[in-house]
C-alpha cells in the first residue's frame, strides 16, 4: 500500500512538472518570437543586437526545457503527448533556421545605415554643392543656368536614393543605379562647362564645387552599397511570411499538447 502511494505521487509530481514544463516552453517560446519581431523593427543597432540576445536567451531556454519535458513524458508513459511534442519540435526546427537567417540580417541593418546616410552626409554634401554652385555663378547669367543643371542632377539622385534603399528587386535597383550614373555623369558635364564659362573667375567656389560633388558621390556610392545588402528588407520579409506561418504553427502545437496534459486524470499514468 505505501509503495502504491509512493508511486502515485511520484506520477503525480511528474506530471506537474510536464505541466509546468509545458507553460515555460509556451512562454519563452511566445518571448523568443516576440523578441526576434522587435530586433527586425528595432530602429537603432542597439536595440537590435539587445532584442536579438533576448530571443536567442529565450531559444535557449526552450530548448533545454524540451530535453526534460521529453524525458518526463517518457517516464510517465505518454506516448500520445510524446508524439504531440515530436509534432512541435518538427515545426520548431525550421523556426530556428528561420531565426537564425533573420536575427544576423536585423542586427546589420543595412538599409537604415543607407537611410542615415542618405538624410545626414549626403543631404549635407549636397547642400553645400550647391551652395558653391550659387557663390560661383552670382556674377553670371550663363553661369547660373549651368549651375541650376548641375544641381538639379544632383537633386534626381537624391530622390532615388530612398527608393533604392527600400527596393527589392535586382532589377529595379539596377534601373536605379544606372539613373544614376547618368546624373552624376550630367552633374560633372555642367561643372566642366561652368568652368570654362567663368574661366580666370571661378574661384574658389568652383572648387568647393567640385569637393562637395566628389563627397557627394562617395556617400551616394556607400548608400549604394548598404541598400544592396537589403538586410532589413530581407529579414521584414522572411518574418512577415514563411516565419509568420512557422511561428502560428508551433503555437498551435503547443497549445495542443498543453491541453492534452491538462486532461490527464491526476496520478494515472498509460
Amino acid at each position: 500500500m505505501a509503495t502504491a502511494c509512493v508511486d502515485m505521487s511520484a506520477a503525480l509530481t511528474k506530471l506537474a512538472d510536464a505541466r509546468h514544463l509545458a507553460a515555460e516552453i509556451h512562454v519563452e517560446f511566445a518571448k523568443s518570437s516576440d523578441a526576434s519581431n522587435r530586433a527586425v523593427l528595432a530602429d537603432t543597432d542597439e536595440a537590435s543586437a539587445a532584442a536579438a540576445a533576448e530571443a536567442r536567451k529565450a531559444r535557449q531556454v526552450v530548448d533545454r526545457n524540451l530535453e526534460r519535458l521529453r524525458g518526463a513524458l517518457v517516464s510517465l508513459g505518454y506516448a500520445d503527448d510524446a508524439r504531440q511534442l515530436d509534432a512541435f519540435e518538427a515545426r520548431y526546427q525550421e523556426y530556428r533556421r528561420l531565426d537564425d537567417e533573420i536575427l544576423p540580417l536585423a542586427v546589420e541593418n543595412t538599409n537604415l545605415k543607407a537611410q542615415r546616410l542618405s538624410f545626414g552626409p549626403s543631404r549635407a554634401a549636397a547642400d553645400a554643392f550647391r551652395a558653391a554652385l550659387d557663390a560661383a555663378a552670382r556674377s553670371n547669367p550663363r553661369a547660373g543656368a549651368l549651375a541650376a543643371r548641375a544641381g538639379a542632377a544632383v537633386y534626381e539622385i537624391q530622390v532615388l536614393q530612398a527608393p533604392h534603399i527600400a527596393e527589392a528587386g535586382e532589377a529595379s535597383m539596377a534601373s536605379m543605379e544606372q539613373r544614376m550614373t547618368a546624373s552624376e555623369s550630367a552633374a560633372r558635364a555642367a561643372l566642366g562647362e561652368l568652368a570654362r564659362v567663368l574661366g580666370a573667375n571661378a574661384g574658389r567656389p568652383l572648387a568647393d564645387a567640385a569637393t562637395a560633388l566628389d563627397r557627394f558621390t562617395q556617400v551616394n556610392a556607400e548608400i549604394v552599397a548598404l541598400s544592396r545588402r537589403n538586410t532589413n528588407v530581407r529579414s521584414l520579409a522572411l518574418s512577415l511570411g514563411r516565419k509568420r506561418m512557422v511561428t502560428a504553427e508551433c503555437d498551435d502545437q503547443l497549445r495542443v499538447l498543453e491541453q492534452a496534459l491538462a486532461g490527464h486524470p491526476s496520478g494515472a499514468t498509460r
